[in-house]
This record gives C-alpha cells, sequence and structure tokens, in this order.
C-alpha cells in the first residue's frame, strides 16, 4: 500500500480534475482509517502539490452546504513527475 500523499497524487493523474471531497471519497476504503484522513490535511496536502507544480486549480464551484470546493488536476509536466517517482 502507498503512502496516503502518494496515493492522492496518483489518483489525480487519473481523472480530468477532482476536489478534496472527491479525492476523500475515493480513497475512503483504503485510507479512511488513516489519522491523516482528514479533510484539512488532505487540502494542505493538495495545495502543497500545486505550490510544488504537481497540479494546477482548475475551477471553482459552490457545494450545496455553501462550501468553496476548488478543484484540481495533474497537467502534462505533473503528471509525468508523479508517475516517474511514484509506480503503479
Amino acid at each position: 500500500m502507498k503512502p496516503l500523499n502518494y496515493a492522492m497524487l496518483k489518483y489525480f493523474t487519473q481523472v480530468e480534475d477532482a476536489c478534496v471531497d472527491d479525492v476523500m471519497e475515493a480513497l475512503k476504503s483504503d485510507y479512511g482509517h488513516f489519522k491523516a484522513f482528514k479533510k484539512d490535511s488532505l487540502t494542505s496536502a493538495i495545495m502543497t502539490a500545486e505550490a510544488n507544480g504537481l497540479l494546477a486549480e482548475t475551477r471553482f464551484e459552490m457545494s450545496s452546504s455553501n462550501e468553496l470546493r476548488v478543484y484540481y488536476c495533474a497537467p502534462e509536466d505533473g503528471a509525468a513527475t508523479i508517475n516517474q517517482y511514484i509506480k503503479d
């Protein structure tokens, strides 16, 4: 099993774009019991990946509960870097 942050980054290479809620839903069955599997922790990891050029913001929307959702993607260069260092 990959570390949580690795699994999160690999997830972004497999989807067009996603928000933290999408990531949590996709990884819940394998990582839901991890201490770091919290929305704040994953949001921080996503934002760090963006700051390091692995992910890029794609769009924003408001959820039905009036919460801002920020969507990210792994652009071509970011996906190549992720896939180079994190193997399936």
